[in-house]
């Protein structure tokens, strides 16, 4: 198969969705088309047995598991506590609630595992608050969208998930090595707050408030605490899988919203109904996916784009800076998780045919689909944050507050790029290599 027959295919799809059409069915046509006219209705037939593959798989499992966490804990009202009990401590930094933004966004990811549920929680909260106490308009938003992204680095995250079921790569590893770049993230956004928006706002909040009821307050912190060490402490600890941690976590966070008096069959109903939703549609674009590998291993893609990036003579480094373009001006135009599908594969074995490895790879491209979320003019947070407001304000704000980040993240994907322990670190030692 030629690299040019590679590029026409993509390139169909592309057009496609730029079309309006659902990035499933732009996948799905392709991937039956290009393997119908190659081999017939043998590969059709077949297909058949990909999807009950697929959706036999233990691990799709957990994806309706985790978007039911995220959305319990969003209707739970254990945000809300959280974002206050944050807000005594981290708003006494220069630059006041812009930090409770991240330090409440890194939290909840790490229960959550969706960007879109983040930026969601943590902006309904917040942007009341925030625009109370005169806080820039366009940093407070920019800052919830940007730290809305952090739900799919650090773990548990769906996008990780997703990725590990494509590459097959485990995704407990995958898990554990996006924890040190999700802090470093996190450190990155903060540390750019108090150097450009020291004094940003007023926080008013708990500022009065003597230090055991502040100490008082970090009860609050327990519930995302205890989930996260439960369903990540679960996969390590060779207690459960991914799946059986999801369904823990999910045991766990359903007690925490009953302790607080707020469990009743409505939530109930809402989270079911919506997790079912996400995961439909998540679930179909993955289906989709895996089908088109079919297609392209037939087609010996794979082994086709291997051979012409050997042609090309570029070193790890090189590939990997014209990856970075790539996705940038991908994520542009395409949502977070179809680019992930999408790519997937064909960049996996790109990239491991220049010896990088595969665990490193996954956190290296949800980077670039945190990118993608905060990225015009199809940037899936960038809308979220600006459907929260109430004064119909002009979408350039979000822009405008959000840019500073994606440079942010551009840069920590350089650095993870020139530094890979960065992200293997922690996987390596945990699991004694």
């Amino acid at each position: 198969m030629s690299i040019t027959l590679i590029a026409l295919g993509f390139a169909v799809m592309l057009a496609l969705m730029f079309l309006s059409l659902p990035v499933a069915f732009c996948i799905i046509a392709v991937g039956t088309l290009g393997g119908y006219l190659a081999y017939g209705m043998p590969l059709v037939d077949m297909m058949g047995g990909v999807v009950w593959g697929t959706l036999n798989n233990s691990v799709m499992t957990a994806i309706p598991l985790f978007m039911l966490l995220g959305e319990i804990l969003l209707r739970g009202g254990i945000a809300d506590k959280m974002f206050d009990a944050l807000a005594v401590w981290l708003g006494r930094l220069p630059g006041g609630l812009l930090h409770t933004n991240i330090g409440t966004c890194a939290l909840f990811s790490a229960t959550s595992g969706s960007s879109v549920a983040t930026a969601a929680t943590v902006g309904t909260v917040a942007l009341p608050a925030l625009q109370a106490r005169g806080y820039p308009l366009a940093a407070s938003l920019g800052s919830l969208a940007a730290g809305g992204t952090l739900g799919i680095l650090i773990p548990p995250s769906v996008n990780l998930l997703v990725y590990g079921s494509l590459a097959n790569v485990s995704v407990g590893q995958l898990f554990i090595a996006g924890v040190v770049p999700g802090l470093v993230m996190t450190a990155l956004f903060s540390l750019y707050i108090f150097v450009f928006h020291s004094k940003a706002g007023r926080n008013d909040r708990g500022v009065d408030l003597p230090m055991s009821d502040k100490i008082a307050l970090l009860r609050h912190l327990v519930p995302p605490g205890v989930i996260f060490l439960v369903v990540m402490g679960s996969i390590y600890g060779g207690l459960a899988t991914p799946t059986e941690s999801a369904a823990l976590g999910v045991m766990v966070s359903l007690f925490f919203v009953w302790r607080a008096g707020r469990l009743q069959w409505s939530l109930l109903e809402h989270c079911f109904t919506q997790s079912a939703r996400t995961t439909g549609m998540v679930v179909l674009i993955i289906v989709c996916a895996l089908l088109l590998n079919v297609t392209l291993s037939m087609l010996g893609a794979a082994q086709a784009v291997t051979q012409w990036v050997a042609t090309l003579g570029l070193n790890q480094i090189t590939l990997l800076l014209l990856l970075v373009v790539f996705y940038i001006i991908l994520g542009m135009f395409m949502d977070a998780m179809s680019m992930l599908v999408l790519t997937v594969p064909i960049a996996v074995p790109m990239v491991i045919a220049v010896g990088v490895d595969p665990v490193w790879f996954g956190i290296f491209i949800v980077v670039m689909c945190e990118i993608a979320l905060i990225t015009p003019p199809v940037g899936m947070n960038l809308f979220v944050v600006q459907g929260l407001r109430r004064d119909g304000g002009s979408f350039s704000d979000v822009v405008v507050g959000a840019l500073p980040y994606v440079f942010i993240m551009i840069g920590f994907t350089v650095l993870l790029i020139l530094w890979p322990d960065l992200a293997l670190w922690l996987p390596k030692s945990m699991s004694g290599s």
